[in-house]
């Protein structure tokens, strides 16, 4: 029980801060339409997040990069992400040719569905270690690789409005580029996090013999 209510008031928080700054998002945003293609991961995934809240509570860790991937989509969503302000620092600290902030959403594209999907293997499926890594990377970059086609469809139906929400900055291998990032972000949470994910899953109850 006391780990419900816990799960209940974090899920809530989560709710509060999307919340706020969904409305800081969509307050005079960059493109109206662009904004709204990229917050909707966000609103899908909250009632998703509150359904399943009773049936399978996430771990911490599980749950806080849920919320700051949602809040990159947002912050992105403003500005589009070749002009987030952020990503222009970075690009002249690092002397870069282009604005990477779009980079940032790739990485976070791997590396927090990484821990979502370990945390499901381990404690509905209770996969071993080979099999576990190697499936949570497949599924992260085959997460990456069917956002591709969503992309086309929006490039066709938006036509020249469409560069908004494609970002690519005339870069012929943005595709590429994206992907390869989606697995990096993959590739790092599983090496470094794995550890203090299995102690909070522990925590909550699933397999953990053989997982890694």
């Amino acid at each position: 029980m006391t780990d419900a209510i816990g799960a209940n008031r974090r899920l809530w928080l989560l709710t509060l801060i999307w919340g706020a700054a969904l409305v800081a998002s969509g307050w005079q945003p960059f493109d109206r339409v662009t904004w709204w293609m990229e917050v909707a991961p966000v609103l899908i995934a909250l009632p998703i997040l509150w359904s399943l809240r009773r049936r399978f509570v996430l771990t911490d860790l599980a749950l806080g990069l849920i919320g700051l991937h949602g809040l990159i989509l947002m912050l992105g969503g403003a500005y589009s992400y070749a002009r987030v302000p952020v990503g222009f620092q970075v690009q002249d600290w690092l002397h870069l040719a282009r604005n990477p902030y779009d980079r940032l959403g790739h990485f976070a594209q791997g590396f927090v569905p990484a821990i979502v999907l370990r945390e499901w293997l381990i404690r509905q499926v209770g996969l071993h270690r080979g099999v576990l890594v190697t499936l949570v990377l497949a599924c992260c970059l085959a997460i990456s690789a069917a956002y591709e086609p969503i992309e086309f469809v929006a490039a066709m139906a938006l036509g020249q409005g469409a560069d908004e929400f494609l970002g690519t900055q005339g870069d012929p291998w943005d595709t590429q580029w994206g992907m390869l990032t989606c697995l990096i972000g993959a590739v790092v949470a599983v090496a470094t996090l794995s550890r203090l994910h299995d102690r909070q899953i522990a925590r909550i109850g699933g397999p953990l013999e053989g997982t890694g």
